[in-house]
């Protein structure tokens, strides 16, 4: 099982912590986490573009010239796609881009997602995170404390208004509950910081 140190929020270590290998230890599927991300990005897209077919567009009943004689080229109707102020070829329509994976596929990706952080050094437990009151001077702090100055999320147990309030404004941080978390969020910032009572949760619910 990988161990890795238990920080408090002073940024100082006070123990260790075995993580499951079933979570933590399992070898990341490139694959999976290829189509898990599609898969998200694709789910988040509204779908709204739209534009008008040479059908839609306003006007061009009339032939522009007769058929021969003129010596242009052959016109049936100045909304043409090939003219300006025509229609548009294929034109893009309002549509729902969502699709479902398999449920293995997701929870492989998820695994393997959290086996980079640990593989790569980049997550952190923290002891505990409770703050009083959001602040985000305190927050600022205990990130400087535990030497984190590039983009990370951090993940509790549960909803915790203190520590959302405390982020939001912090360029770079975002936060995210057990239930909340998925891979594309993992993948995409540099650091991994969850409590200890989180990392439990996580294990039961992937292990």
């Amino acid at each position: 099982m990988p161990k890795v140190a238990i920080y408090n929020i002073s940024g100082d270590k006070i123990s260790e912590i075995e993580l499951n290998d079933d979570v933590f230890g399992v070898e990341v599927n490139e694959y999976a986490l290829h189509e898990v991300v599609k898969n998200q990005l694709a789910n988040r897209r509204q779908g709204t573009q739209s534009a008008k077919t040479r059908a839609e567009v306003r006007g061009g009943g009339r032939k522009p010239w007769r058929q021969k004689g003129t010596g242009r080229a052959r016109v049936g109707s100045i909304r043409s796609p090939i003219w300006v102020g025509g229609g548009v070829t294929f034109a893009p329509k309002p549509r729902d881009y969502s699709y479902k994976l398999p449920r293995k596929v997701r929870k492989l990706a998820m695994k393997s997602a959290l086996t980079t952080k640990v593989n790569n050094d980049e997550i952190i437990v923290l002891d505990e995170l409770n703050m009083r009151a959001p602040k985000t001077k305190e927050m600022v702090t205990i990130l400087k404390n535990l030497n984190v100055d590039k983009k990370a999320l951090i993940v509790t147990d549960g909803k915790n208004e203190e520590v959302y309030k405390s982020t939001r404004n912090i360029p770079g941080i975002k936060t995210a509950s057990v239930n909340t978390l998925n891979v594309y969020d993992i993948l995409k910032y540099d650091k991994f910081i969850i409590t200890k009572d989180a990392v439990q949760k996580v294990e039961e619910v992937y292990a």
